[in-house]
Parts: structure tokens; C-alpha cells; sequence
């Protein structure tokens, strides 16, 4: 890796609006440097961040180069989508006032570097309609509200969705997926972790290894642990007509022996990525304490030693959650 920082400058230099951004230059090769901005529209706002999370999810596929190509996949770019700062301008069209502490899911706003997905820097240039308010009271724990959304869209993706009884990992999306069962009024789950050290941490449900659960008659089972493999684990614990749910990203082909999936008639549904009303949902289970954040956020990092907070993120078991501090950027 490139730990290499090439200017702290965040400040308008003749004109030009600039930013210290995490820059992936090519697979494993990630450092910090200084980057122009485009200037804000009328719909606008510019935002001064706080903090950044790193996902061990799709930016870890970006970080190996793994992620699978899709429109707008290329290097360099500026990863992140989970960013909480403060309003510093806004667009004359734009309602949010200055100060104001918002979420931030991403911005495309480097120039030739690409957004993939563009949070992981000091400001940004954001449209407004990407934006929501949060709680002042959330503090750092602002950046879990995109996993959040990603759990309640899992959730209640369509109609006839049904809560999870079974969730595979016990990670950051597995734990909210967990309590977001919990704080919509469903029964707990049970939840399998593989790894001792991410077994703890449960909030009024159970915990256990894969092996000691004799259940066979779950109905809805909602795996996020990234495994391709993980069908087979799964079915001899499916209820005929039960559906399991991908709520992970798999960076290789699903695959699964057909003859017990076929005997119990299985469905099958993915969970994409969270919209917008997924997030403004989460953010209300939040705000009136229905479902909490608390214990999440394991690492932090200054901005600036982000190149080792990323290996710590992807190489450390009992990192869930790691942030890049960006307050004293200067």
C-alpha cells in the first residue's frame, strides 16, 4: 500500500474547492491525497465530514480488485458510502441549513477520479436529494445508518417477505439485521457465527455454531456472511416452501446441490442494495430507540492512517466496524 499523503490542504486554493480523499490507485494500492472538487450546483450542498466507515463488503472486493465488474467499476477511485458530516453550503434550491449534521451515502464529485462510492473523504460536493438528517445525539454511529437500511430493506424488500428466523454471520449487517428483526415486532432470530470472536455481542437473541443447531424447519433464513458455498450449510435446516434470503454481496457464482433444495422446494429471493425509503425507515427505528446502534463501531482510525485502518478492517476478526476520523483535517 501507498501510505503516502500528499497535501493536508482542504481549503479553497484560487478558487479551486479541494479535498483529502482515500484514493484506491489500483488493487491493494490505497493512500491519501488532495483531490479538486466540483464546484456546488443550485441542488448542491457541501459537506464537511466527520467520520467515514469502511466496509468489509464491497470495498473490500474493491480493495482486492475481486469486485466484479459493473457500470462505472475502474480505477482510481474514492471509496465509501457510509459518511456523516455537517452542512457547510448550500444551493440556492437547497432547503437544508448550514450546520446541519447529515448521512451521506456516496458522491461522485473528483473529477476524472471515479466515486466507488465516493464518501471516504474531508468534504464533499453531494446533491441534496442524497442526503437526510440525523440525530445530533448519533455521533460517529451516523455511519452504520447505511447498513441499517440495508437490513430493514432485507426485511421488507417485497410483500411477501418474511422476517428472518436464521441469519448466517454475526457481523455488523448480521447484528442489525438481528435487531431490526426484533424492533419491527417479529420473534428473535437465532443467528450462526463460525468464529468465536464475533459469537458475542447478542441483543435478545441467540447465538451459535452452525453445528450444534438441530433445527430443520426454519421458514425464512437470511444469509449475509459473503459465502458462496453457504446454500448447502443451509438447506438440511430449511422448512419445505422456506425461503433463503441473499443479503450478502458474492464476489463468485451462488452455487448449491439441487436434490435437497428441490425436495424442499425452496425459494430462493437476493436483497439488493437499500432505497431510499429503507433509509428513511431505518433512521426512524433509530431515532425513537427502536433499533440501537450501540457496540457496533469497534476501530477507529485518523483519516490520515487510512491506508493501515484498511488493513485492520480486512485482516482483523474482532474489527465489525472500523471509521476514519476526519474532524482535525486541516
Amino acid at each position: 500500500m501507498n501510505n503516502q499523503i500528499t497535501s493536508t490542504s482542504t481549503t479553497r486554493d484560487s478558487g479551486a474547492l479541494k479535498a483529502l480523499a482515500v484514493v484506491l490507485n489500483e488493487p491493494r494500492e490505497l493512500g491519501v491525497r488532495e483531490l479538486t472538487l466540483t464546484s456546488p450546483g443550485p441542488d448542491e450542498v457541501l459537506v464537511e465530514v466527520e467520520w467515514s466507515g469502511i466496509s468489509t463488503g464491497t470495498e473490500r472486493l474493491l480493495w482486492s480488485g475481486n469486485m466484479p465488474p459493473f457500470p462505472g467499476m475502474g480505477y482510481p477511485l474514492v471509496p465509501g458510502y457510509e459518511t456523516v458530516g455537517r452542512v457547510a453550503e448550500s444551493g440556492v434550491n437547497c432547503a437544508l441549513k448550514t450546520g446541519t449534521r447529515v448521512f451521506v451515502s456516496g458522491a461522485s464529485c473528483f473529477g476524472d477520479i471515479r466515486g466507488l462510492f465516493g464518501g471516504a473523504a474531508s468534504r464533499l460536493v453531494v446533491p441534496e436529494a442524497k442526503l437526510i438528517a440525523i440525530d445530533e445525539a448519533l455521533d460517529q454511529q451516523g455511519v452504520l445508518m447505511a447498513l441499517a437500511a440495508t437490513a430493514v430493506h432485507a426485511i421488507d424488500a417485497c410483500a411477501s417477505a418474511r422476517a428472518p428466523q436464521l441469519i448466517i454471520g454475526h457481523g455488523v449487517l448480521g447484528r442489525l439485521l438481528a435487531r431490526a428483526t426484533i424492533a419491527k415486532g417479529a420473534p428473535p432470530p437465532v443467528v450462526w457465527e463460525i468464529n468465536s470472536q464475533r459469537a458475542h455481542g447478542a441483543q435478545g437473541y441467540e447465538v451459535m455454531h452452525p453445528d450444534s443447531d438441530q433445527r430443520r424447519d426454519y421458514d425464512s433464513v437470511y444469509d449475509v456472511s459473503g459465502a458462496s458455498n453457504t446454500l448447502d450449510s443451509i438447506m438440511p435446516h430449511l422448512a419445505r416452501h422456506g425461503e433463503v434470503v441473499l443479503a450478502g454481496f458474492y464476489s463468485q457464482p451462488v452455487t448449491f446441490a439441487f436434490p435437497p433444495a428441490f425436495m424442499r422446494e425452496a425459494n430462493i429471493r437476493i436483497a439488493a442494495e437499500w432505497q431510499p425509503r429503507d433509509l428513511v425507515e431505518a433512521t426512524r427505528l433509530v431515532s425513537d430507540g427502536s433499533l440501537s446502534l450501540d457496540g457496533l463501531i469497534t476501530h477507529s482510525a485518523m483519516a490520515t492512517d487510512a491506508p493501515s485502518a484498511y488493513r485492520t478492517a480486512f485482516t482483523e476478526p474482532s474489527c465489525l466496524k472500523m471509521i476514519l476520523d476526519w474532524r482535525d483535517i486541516s
